[in-house]
């Protein structure tokens, strides 16, 4: 089943308690939820207080995207904050990545690496085993709103049939300009997890968006 996760970055900020609220009524599987801080990208969003706030809004899963440079500091807090999924860039500067992973599902969550469009995906093969979940972005971080980029399509191919080699059931997310049309083309080549911001809380009708997007 595909699942639809959208992202609170997108979301009113004064009013993210009744975001979050609502993304069950529209039909939205999991929560995304964006940390950056200001290092690893030039933008500051959320902390664990804010995940800690928002927790009792909704029964979905929180899905936590570290966009951090010292992401292992972080496990224990959104853990403890009430986060579900946890994933953070192999290209910040964490160097022990294995161990990072190791820390998120000691903690109690599930977990996973994300790569930014130009990081090729052999960068986690060898993190395959450890992974639950593998973020591939199809845009830059750090911002919202901005376009696709096609030659992510190349990338998720690449990765579920390594996924397929292994015998694996790691997920595939995508983050980064999704919409009905390149979520069909994303969904095609094998991703089973869509990110999308602007096209669900911007949408006239985001429950209808959400299930164009699920197709």
């Amino acid at each position: 089943m595909i699942k639809i996760a959208p992202s609170l970055l997108s979301a009113d900020f004064a009013k993210l308690g009744e975001a979050t609220s609502a993304l069950s009524n529209w039909g939205a599987d999991w929560v995304h939820f964006d940390v950056m801080d200001g290092n690893f990208v030039p933008n500051i969003t959320f902390g664990p207080g804010m995940c800690k706030a928002i927790r009792p809004y909704t029964k979905l899963p929180i899905d936590v995207h570290l966009m951090v440079e010292h992401p292992s500091d972080w496990i224990k807090p959104f853990c403890d904050a009430g986060a579900d999924w946890i994933t953070f860039h192999v290209e910040s500067s964490e160097r022990h990545l294995h161990r990072a992973l190791q820390q998120i599902h000691a903690a109690g969550c599930k977990g996973g690496v994300v790569l930014c469009p130009a990081t090729p995906v052999e960068s986690c093969l060898h993190l395959l085993s450890e992974c639950d979940l593998v973020l591939l972005m199809s845009v830059n971080p750090g911002f919202g709103g901005q376009k696709f980029i096609p030659e992510t399509l190349t990338k998720i191919r690449t990765l579920r049939s390594a996924i397929l080699e292994r015998g694996l059931a790691t997920e595939i997310e995508i983050d980064g300009g999704i919409n009905p049309e390149t979520a069909r083309s994303c969904i095609d080549a094998g991703a089973t997890i869509l990110v999308a911001g602007n096209a669900v809380f911007r949408a006239d009708d985001p429950k209808a968006m959400i299930a164009s997007l699920r197709g």
